[in-house]
């Protein structure tokens, strides 16, 4: 009798958390490869494996909090067509710049899933594929949109970093691409319904502020009743200054994070949208203006 096929299962929160904390990317796409580096390894070995941002994320094993090795596609030339190997796997090979890699996938559905997902992130356009259903093209979109605003993020602040007069080691790129998992790319209206609508998600969001030196805090306080506030971020040429009472200078935005937690001692949470969230969940409050103010 055929067995049932089997549907990976997502982390337990706390793993994908800590794996949020390790990598700081979003989340777009994960399950089990077999992987192989043609020029030294023989055989194939599998990983559970996370397509973050544009890097791909190997795990020893499903509920490993750190990963064992990484690649970065950003510098994708193509990947060949999927063939069935001589146990029915998908499989297909990544051209890179300077090495390829070999993937298979547990059947020809999954391989073109994963092939899919690499080529819109890497291209910034969702493939022509034909034999991809419907419910995997909108996740492409969807991701794709998520991949736009991460990169509009990540470029609005290099180009504030490169008109400012400061210190030549100030790293913008590497401060985006470090964001903190709560951190999420909206407006100020909708970071507030987000914190509405998914209360169980945290009540602390980290966004772009009215400028493009500045990020903002918004955070949901349920004391006699449910309130919200909005602190602004400035970025400063050694860290973050929190603009409070007294201003409030720490080095990164984790900390800025960290620091939030702490005063209220634990009853603000980072908000980070789970990864077995709906589709329709995980786009509510994504698809405003990004911030129009602090």
């Amino acid at each position: 009798m055929e067995e049932p096929e089997k549907i990976p299962k997502p982390a337990p929160r706390r793993i994908f958390h800590e794996r949020q904390r390790v990598t700081r990317l979003p989340l777009y796409l994960e399950g089990y490869l077999s992987i192989r580096h043609p020029r030294h390894q023989q055989e194939f070995e599998v990983y559970w494996a996370e397509l973050r941002g544009t890097t791909l994320f190997f795990y020893n094993d499903k509920k490993a909090p750190t990963y064992s090795q990484k690649l970065d596609i950003a510098s994708l030339v193509s990947v060949t067509n999927i063939h069935p190997d001589e146990n029915g796997f998908a499989q297909f090979i990544l051209m890179l710049l300077n090495e390829q890699l070999e993937l298979k996938a547990e059947d020809s559905e999954l391989g073109k899933e994963w092939k899919g997902f690499i080529l819109t992130v890497t291209k910034m356009s969702v493939p022509l594929d034909e034999s991809l259903s419907p419910s995997q093209l909108m996740r492409m979109h969807e991701v794709l949109e998520k991949e736009k605003k991460r990169r509009m993020v990540l470029n609005d602040h290099s180009s504030a970093s490169a008109d400012e007069e400061s210190s030549p080691h100030r790293n913008y790129s590497s401060i985006l691409t470090a964001m903190p998992a709560c951190f999420h790319a909206v407006s100020r209206q909708g970071a507030i319904e987000m914190l509405e609508k998914n209360p169980s998600y945290g009540n602390l969001i980290l966004r772009p502020g009215s400028s493009s030196k500045s990020f903002a805090v918004t955070i949901r306080h349920v004391l006699d009743a449910p309130f919200i506030k909005h602190y602004r971020v400035m970025t400063k040429e050694k860290g973050f200054a929190i603009q409070l009472e007294r201003q409030v200078t720490v080095s990164t935005l984790h900390d800025v994070i960290d620091y939030f937690v702490t005063q209220t001692r634990g009853n603000l949470k980072p908000f980070v949208i789970p990864a077995d969230a709906c589709p329709l969940q995980r786009t509510q409050g994504l698809e405003g203006e990004l911030a129009a103010g602090d």
